[in-house]
């Protein structure tokens, strides 16, 4: 039985509608309106307190919305339909999430080898075995510039950050994700590895899935240097609602006094973020 409801507007990813957040009397988000479709790059950027980790986290099901609706593609239904995500019950949110990938700022990598972390959501999710993983990790590990016969067996703590944020992600390609989400992925990066990231970013978000979908990328980030690189759809919150949407070449021009002291201040709150070792 489909978990979806069928929808006309099925070659979007996220429908986004009038969504509103708060915590006690703070209003986080008031009105946030935001369509992305399916195999787009996205970026959502705004100053500290915006409210981007509290839209990420309504997107993917772990704060319910106090109004409006998150719709997401259900990729476990034919044709993919658009389900609203506060009406699933946890089973079925877990469906959906079998076709996604969260790559979090501190990476939030579990204790154990670098092959317990690959292989701990395939068993879980897909209940996979290792003869069916295996093959997955090394080819993950590769994907990211990672020696599989040198680091397979390795120490999750014997990792540097960069070291650990490329595992992250390269546990996001073992799922083989439609859709994957990002928070600050380069924070606390220097640049020769954030031009890695960048790099993998955009090969990941490039690649096919399984399931012949293309694949979209919501990324959350203060970094200039990767908008710049990857050419992202950039989608900026203010005061709870989006307030530019629009390519990072008009981004970075603006002199909307919301927008150009942010675009000014963004090398220095990502600069802010501490490193992930």
């Amino acid at each position: 039985m489909t978990i979806s409801t069928p929808n006309t507007e099925d070659h979007f990813e996220i429908i986004i509608d009038d969504l509103h957040k708060s915590f006690g009397s703070h209003p986080v988000l008031s009105g946030v309106n935001l369509k992305i479709r399916r195999g787009e790059l996205v970026a959502i950027v705004g100053g500290s307190g915006c409210g981007k980790t509290v839209l990420l986290k309504t997107i993917t099901g772990h704060f319910s919305p106090d109004s409006g609706r998150v719709m997401i593609a259900d990729h476990e239904a034919q044709n993919s339909p658009l389900c609203d995500v506060a009406k699933l019950s946890d089973d079925q949110l877990d469906q959906l999430r079998v076709h996604w990938a969260v790559v979090f700022q501190r990476n939030a990598l579990l204790s154990g080898s670098v092959y317990f972390n690959l292989a701990f959501w395939p068993k879980e999710i897909k209940e996979m075995t290792d003869a069916q993983i295996m093959p997955l990790a090394r080819k993950a590990l590769l994907d990211v510039g990672l020696n599989p016969d040198q680091i397979m067996n390795s120490d999750r703590e014997s990792l540097s950050g960069g070291m650990a944020k490329r595992l992250a992600i390269a546990r996001a390609l073992v799922m083989d994700p439609v859709l994957v989400f990002y928070d600050e992925p380069t924070s606390g990066l220097d640049p020769e590895m954030c031009g890695t990231i960048h790099s993998l970013i955009d090969s990941t978000h490039r690649a096919m899935p399984g399931l012949g979908v293309a694949r979209t990328s919501v990324v959350v980030t203060h970094d200039t240097e990767l908008l710049r690189r990857l050419a992202p759809r950039i989608v900026m919150l203010h005061a709870g609602k989006v307030f530019f949407d629009g390519p990072f070449e008009e981004f970075q021009t603006r002199t909307d006094p919301e927008i150009k002291p942010y675009v000014q201040q963004m090398a220095a709150l990502h600069a802010r973020n501490h490193p992930d070792e």
